[in-house]
């Protein structure tokens, strides 16, 4: 039974009831002698004795249509809001309620969104930590096992590699007498030449697995300690210009990071014989360079296939600057990069 239906047939029924009664208390008070009076008497060209149940029960339809009406209403606004809310959205009706009652019933249900509200959003806090929280054990796992292969690498391979490369460096110091045209003494060069080869690959490698961080140091710092390390393990001729100033971290470790890709590009790949390093700062611009003398490439080509390139590229977008290569064959190869700095009025980074 619908709630128009129930209040139509609750307010016939009090309609009739009250009738009864007013009726009874009226005769009881003023009796009347002939109960025939009651239909030869007529109201509205309707016997009396009609008219009062009638009137009762259309005064209680019209009741009940009305009242049932507006209670549908107040149940549909519940329903609404429930439905909101099992939805997962907001309620928003400040709507006073003209009965008690419903305005409790409504602050209730609007206390229960902000609850669920506020469960949904520490989930959705919680959810976000969790992986956050995942990806950094991750990544804390992948950089242990980088440093764990590198450790290996350098402690086997790198130092086998080391020690033939000694090796093959005094055979063929002793055999400096022999005929230039010896093809044994040829072979022991050109071995000799791939062991080179070899330890600079894997000193590339190195730097790979386990890139040296800036931690506490400056940018300027930790290139100066980078190059000094390197120089003193490889024969190539190192320079590099430094100037002090100070940028933000985020800044500092992007092209920090470029400049360990590029120097690992230039052991790996540009059979150089000198390295250039500039950093400067001109016009509210820090300039990072990188030049080798190297066999240079194509650089349309390395940019489609080399991921080291692109990754140069995507770290100087993230700091709002520009990446420029430019490579000749056999004339070498030229990395600048670019990177606005944000001032504020008293001169200092943003």
């Amino acid at each position: 039974m619908s709630t128009i239906q129930r209040q139509v047939v609750w307010n016939i029924a009090s309609s009739i009831m009250i009738a009864i009664v007013v009726a009874a208390a009226f005769f009881i008070v003023f009796p009347i002698s002939d109960w025939s009076e009651l239909w030869n008497r007529q109201f509205m060209d309707i016997p009396f004795i009609i008219f009062i149940p009638a009137f009762s029960i259309a005064t209680g339809i019209l009741l009940g249509v009305f009242s049932g009406i507006y209670w549908r209403r107040q149940f549909q606004g519940v329903e609404h809001s429930l439905h909101q809310l099992e939805q997962g959205k907001q309620i928003g009706s400040d709507e006073k309620q003209a009965i008690s009652e419903m305005q409790s019933i409504a602050e209730q249900i609007d206390r229960i969104g902000r609850q669920m509200s506020e469960q949904a959003k520490l989930s959705q806090r919680l959810a976000t930590e969790k992986v956050e929280d995942q990806e950094a054990r991750i990544q804390e796992i992948i950089e242990q096992e980088r440093n764990r292969l590198a450790r290996e690498l350098h402690d086997s391979v790198s130092q086998q590699l080391f020690a033939a490369s000694m090796m093959m460096s005094a055979i063929n110091t002793t055999r400096q007498g022999a005929n230039e045209e010896d093809r044994e003494a040829k072979q022991l060069k050109m071995v000799e030449e791939m062991i080179h080869q070899s330890q600079l690959e894997m000193r590339a490698l190195l730097l790979h697995l386990r890139p040296v961080a800036l931690k506490n140091k400056t940018l300027q710092e930790g290139i100066e300690e980078l190059l000094i390390e390197l120089s003193q393990k490889v024969t190539m001729e190192i320079k590099w210009k430094v100037e002090a100033f100070p940028l933000d971290k985020g800044i500092e470790d992007h092209l920090f990071r470029i400049l360990q890709e590029s120097v690992s590009n230039t052991l790996r790949h540009s059979k150089a014989n000198k390295l250039e390093v500039l950093l400067i700062k001109r016009d509210d611009l820090v300039i990072l360079r990188i030049v080798d003398d190297g066999v240079g490439f194509e650089v349309e080509t390395k940019k489609a296939g080399s991921y080291g390139m692109q990754n140069m590229h995507e770290r100087a977008l993230e700091v709002g600057g520009t990446l420029k290569v430019i490579s000749v064959k056999s004339k070498g190869t030229r990395l600048e990069v670019k990177v606005p700095v944000m001032t504020n009025g008293d001169g200092v980074n943003d």
